[in-house]
């Protein structure tokens, strides 16, 4: 086979088999294929798109190009969550304690932030000590004593994916369906998963801000994890406001901390409720209850009785963090001195928000990265006061920007002010949080 025939085959919209696809994946994973055949190859598939045949082929391959984590040993059903990414999206750090509490393996690989979205692993790293690259050894051991373990994708893990996603966020090829799909189901199909749960983001703060594109990516999301074997199930969730009420890292894991101790606000229980529903299916999924409802009574009393808590500690202790945290988040945890209060520019309801501009905000005054190279303050957030529908004053607080830097502070302060539209009457309707369930 020569890579040009292939490229020309897709360019010209026919379907790819699965022993083209192949020999294209070991291709690029053992640099047999120059970039510039690969960036071509991604963008004929970003605009031809592909096959739900050729989307599975193309994951298998990619999950295959590098080593399968294999935890058969462990006597209990392996399952994950994965999110599209959003602004406030902290849920990962409440249900991987509340699904291995109630006796779900849950090996976790997660990512940093980029742009406007943040990454679990920079939350984590907020945590005194914490570490996010383990060996794969190390991931066992965690695994065994914690029920849960959160790292890095390493170098074992979907090679291919690493290489081609480099290309893809340099070629503008990124938001390709198929794309997606394999990056997302390769790495998380290595990690040995017996389930999944994909919360497919949608608003003004996800990537996908269209539903119809969302769902459609939730479709073929299902589509392929189960071709794979992986029971695979998504949730699209609203994205139209920051999740909860922190932005940033050492702030967002506060924010859960609290909440597995029981604190919970009309700001906060947005990510307690999701938290608990995604939790809850992944429990279903992984067959130690037949009904979502049970499912969910049983995460609910992890939570109120204080044992997913006490998954959390053990997992912060067995990642090399400061236990601490679970008793005392906001001393481990300390923010900024440095507040910068956002006010409501006039009276009114909050009827939109750019949530994305958030995200970027935060980002660019140093909670996160521009560039992939950027190094993260974890002290840099945002705490918001106000929610879609909300009545407000002129000069009510909106939220508060914690920064060290004034300039850069005052700077994402004026820019978030910006992104609560504030009109005369109350909007419409109020943003559902869970739109809709795609099983097959």
């Amino acid at each position: 086979m020569r890579p040009q025939d292939i490229i020309r085959k897709k360019r010209d919209g026919a379907e790819l088999s699965r022993d083209e696809i192949n020999f294209f994946v070991n291709g690029v994973t053992r640099g047999k294929i120059a970039d510039y055949q690969s960036t071509a190859l991604l963008m004929a598939i970003f605009l031809k798109g592909m096959t739900d045949a050729e989307q599975a082929a193309l994951t298998e391959a990619m999950l295959r190009s590098g080593e399968i984590l294999d935890f058969t040993d462990i006597p209990k059903p392996k399952a994950d969550k994965h999110s599209t990414g959003g602004v406030g999206d902290k849920t990962s750090l409440l249900i991987a304690p509340f699904a291995a509490a109630v006796g779900v393996c849950v090996p976790m690989i997660s990512g940093r932030g980029l742009g406007h979205t943040g990454g679990t692993l920079d939350k984590l790293e907020s945590i005194p000590g914490y570490r996010v690259d383990l060996s794969l050894k190390e991931f066992r051991a965690v695994l065994d004593q914690a029920g849960f373990a959160m790292n890095g994708q390493t170098a074992q893990i979907a090679p291919a994916d690493k290489k081609l996603y480099a290309l893809r966020d340099a070629t503008a090829t990124v938001e390709a369906i198929p794309l997606i799909v394999a990056s997302i189901i390769s790495k998380k199909g290595a990690a040995g998963l017996d389930a999944m749960v994909i919360d497919v983001k949608t608003g003004s703060g996800a990537f996908m801000h269209e539903q119809d594109r969302a769902r459609a990516l939730a479709r073929a999301l299902v589509t392929t994890g189960n071709s794979l074997g992986v029971l695979t199930q998504a949730l699209i969730t609203d994205m139209n406001q920051p999740l909860g009420r922190a932005v940033g890292n050492a702030i967002e894991v506060r924010e859960c901390i609290e909440l597995l101790r029981g604190k919970v606000d009309e700001g906060t229980r947005a990510v307690l409720d999701l938290s608990i529903e995604l939790a809850a299916r992944m429990v279903v999924l992984s067959k130690l209850e037949t009904s979502v409802a049970e499912a969910r009574r049983r995460v609910q009393q992890a939570h109120e009785s204080g044992a997913a808590l006490e998954c959390f500690r053990g997992n912060v202790e067995a990642q090399g963090g400061d236990p601490r945290v679970c008793d005392d988040p906001g001393g481990i945890l300390p923010l900024t001195d440095n507040s910068i209060k956002v006010e409501s520019p006039r009276s009114g309801f909050i009827i939109k928000v750019d949530t994305e501009e958030i995200g970027h905000a935060i980002a660019e005054a140093g909670g996160g990265r521009v560039r992939i190279e950027d190094r993260i303050d974890p002290a840099v957030g945002f705490i918001s006061e106000v929610k879609i529908g909300d009545k407000v004053r002129a000069g009510d607080p909106i939220g508060l920007v914690y920064c060290a830097d004034s300039g850069r502070g005052e700077s994402a302060a004026a820019r978030i002010q910006a992104a609560y539209e504030v009109g005369e009457e109350p909007p419409a309707e109020l943003p559902v949080l869970i739109k809709e369930v795609i099983d097959k």
